[in-house]
């Protein structure tokens, strides 16, 4: 008797139907997490953060250079401009008692405040759009890697978790789309030709400045399939681009307050000769008290994650992964307040990477051994 074959179409829309579901419930999920930890850096909730809370990020006025990280409140502020009247107060009762309750919002007085109500709106559906958008780009690079893997699968849903987690000291909207933008263009420099990083060069700097030095790190993933000058050569247009729109950034908000780089490594010096901050200091997230990420322990798993996986990557990605730490540590340690290590933001593609390492090489282990049971 002969089996049927499966309906392979059927089942490839199953599993992407049951895919997006996982990466939606996950995003979801990191989103809450970091919204009820921080929110939006609004005046009159836990998180306030005078420099950079959303009201001066909606009308320009927050400290440089927060405010030079335009992308969510900008497309807010145009919608608030474009959108008839009658999208606002539907906006404006979906996040009330008055309509469905489409958004989860915490009590706020900026969230109900008509000045900023339906742009405040706005940005918690981007920020959530961009979390979902960044499990989907880290699949996309993990993919590139290891199709069909557990670890491809996986690991964007561990890493988008534990994003709360790593808004050890401060979390901001604009970090969700800073990780999209980074899994998006290391999985663009694998997969596609160059100039298709052009427009996520654009984009990536008009969300955070630090874009540019992201894609300085690209460089071994351009030279796979490139000669060095050409390598070079296309680091440099991208970054040209990237210049040009923070240039353009910048001069619109010369005159904000702030500004500077402090040298803060003394404060990080400090923070971590405190036995507390080492060992014991804890932050709520998820709805409990758990030791920070930027303890000893936390830490401690993260480097072991690093190094088991390690081997398990691509030498372009070992390489990329030594430029990403060798711009990114100096600037964590001489000017990043302490503790706070989402500014090692240019380190989650590694992350990822190792992560998904790690999880392949327990299915396997897994596997050999039921197949060695077998025999």
């Amino acid at each position: 008797m002969m089996l049927t074959p499966p309906d392979t179409r059927a089942s490839k829309v199953y599993l992407r139907v049951c895919c997006f579901v996982l990466f939606f419930v996950a995003a979801a999920a990191s989103f809450s997490g970091y919204y009820q930890k921080w929110h939006f850096a609004e005046a009159d909730v836990a998180g306030d953060d005078s420099w950079a809370s959303i009201e001066g990020m909606l009308d320009g006025t927050a400290h440089r250079p927060s405010v030079y990280r335009r992308l969510l409140p900008d497309t807010a502020n145009w919608m608030d401009r474009v959108a008839p009247q009658a999208m606002h107060g539907w906006v404006d009762r979906a996040g009330s008692g008055d309509g469905p309750a489409l958004f989860a919002i915490s009590a706020s007085a900026t969230a109900n405040d008509p000045r900023y109500a339906f742009r405040y709106r706005v940005i918690y559906v981007e920020t959530f759009l961009c979390a979902l958008m960044a499990v989907y780009a880290m699949y996309f690079v993990c993919s590139e890697l290891w199709a069909g893997s557990p670890g491809a699968l996986f690991a964007p849903v561990i890493l988008i978790l534990l994003l709360p987690y790593l808004m050890t000291g401060g979390g901001f909207f604009y970090d969700y789309p800073e990780l999209a933008f980074f899994a998006l263009a290391a999985g663009a420099a694998l997969r596609f030709r160059w100039w298709w990083l052009i427009p996520i060069a654009a984009l990536g700097t008009w969300n955070k400045e630090t874009f540019l030095l992201f894609l300085v790190t690209l460089y071994p993933l351009l030279r796979r399939n490139a000669s060095r000058g050409a390598a070079v050569f296309r680091i440099a247009v991208l970054c040209a681009v990237s210049l040009a729109v923070l240039m353009t950034i910048r001069l619109r908000f010369a005159q904000n307050p702030g500004g500077g780089m402090d040298a803060l490594w003394p404060r990080l010096a400090g923070f971590y000769l405190d036995p507390h901050n080492l060992f014991f200091a804890t932050e709520e997230t998820y709805g409990l008290r758990v030791l920070s990420a930027s303890t000893l322990l936390p830490m401690a798993l993260l480097v072991w994650t690093a190094v088991r996986g390690w081997k398990e990557l691509p030498p372009a990605m070992q390489r990329h992964a030594q430029i990403a730490a060798a711009i990114n540590l100096p600037l964590y340690v001489f000017f990043c307040n302490p503790g706070e290590l989402r500014n090692l933001s240019m380190l989650y593609v590694v992350l990822l990477l190792v992560v998904a390492a790690n999880v392949n090489r327990r299915f396997q282990s897994e596997a050999a051994g039921r197949d060695s049971r077998l025999l």
